[in-house]
């Protein structure tokens, strides 16, 4: 976990989508193996790789702070899954006002339940912080969203073609803004009264503001590169997939082309971005 590549293969175990199948018996199974291990009373012939099989399923599964089971939609691992439809339609052609609203406020709907279900839960939380975040998100995004597009449509110098590209580059501030937003606002207490910091041992010894700035600018950026490639690269992909004889031909297979480059970009993008800084991040005393 001290190198990015370490990260990178840590959460692409996370975010396989194959756990979203594991059954209420097999979850049980893996957590009993694991509850055996910590105590010494394994059963004979349990091999490291069952026990990493058992690691893998819990850590995908059940929250590490409250030891509830996560709802499947709003797992790591299903965010892919069930986020690319949403990406699809933000970056689908022509939208109209209502569709440019609905669509961001459903993406900024899903990313709030996502944040909200694999939260730090080790120090409670109101729930009024969450709704707080909520909110500025979907009203930056969808004002952005909007805002910008009304700008494109009224600009006279743009060949309809260009128009058309620019739009679709649309989402990406819209939802970067929105997510900065969405972090400010949920955790601008910690600015305040600071995080706790450790010494190597695990031992709290005290309280850091300089480490809450740390660790909201490490969250921001994270973000912001998020979104990145799987709404900015998407438009170029199909700009140019869009001009070739087969698609020109075939105009209905547009949108499950589009879907799966959309998809593509969601699997690289999500392990990068997560895999950017460590989980425990060091800061000089």
């Amino acid at each position: 976990q001290t190198s990015f590549y370490g990260r990178f293969r840590h959460f692409l175990d996370i975010i396989d989508p194959r756990t979203l199948f594991v059954t209420e018996s097999r979850l049980k199974e893996a957590v009993q193996l694991l509850e055996d291990y910590k105590h010494g009373t394994l059963p004979p012939g349990v091999t490291n790789k069952e026990l990493w099989g058992a690691q893998k399923i819990k850590q995908a599964i059940i929250h590490p702070d409250t030891n509830e089971t996560i709802f499947m939609p709003f797992r790591m691992s299903g965010y892919i899954p069930f986020g690319t439809p949403i990406v699809v339609g933000l970056l689908l052609p022509n939208q109209t006002l209502a569709s440019t609203v609905f669509w961001q406020w459903l993406n900024q709907s899903h990313n709030a339940c996502v944040n909200y279900a694999n939260r730090n839960a080790t120090k409670p939380s109101p729930t009024s912080k969450f709704i707080q975040g909520y909110l500025g998100a979907v009203i930056s995004a969808v004002s952005i969203a909007v805002g910008l597009n009304v700008l494109v449509q009224r600009a006279n110098k743009f060949t309809p073609a260009t128009r058309l590209l620019i739009q679709r580059f649309v989402p990406f501030p819209a939802v970067a803004s929105a997510n900065i937003c969405n972090v400010v606002l949920m955790r601008h207490t910690e600015l305040e009264e600071g995080i706790d910091v450790l010494d190597n041992n695990g031992n709290i010894v005290g309280s850091s503001r300089i480490a809450a700035k740390h660790a909201l600018l490490e969250t921001a950026l994270t973000r912001v590169v998020l979104p990145m490639p799987i709404l900015v690269l998407p438009p170029i992909i199909m700009s140019i997939l869009e001009k070739t004889s087969l698609l020109r031909s075939r105009p209905r297979m547009i949108l499950p082309v589009q879907s799966l480059v959309c998809l593509a970009a969601f699997g690289l993008a999500l392990p990068l971005a997560i895999s950017l800084f460590p989980q425990m991040s060091e800061v000089s005393t």
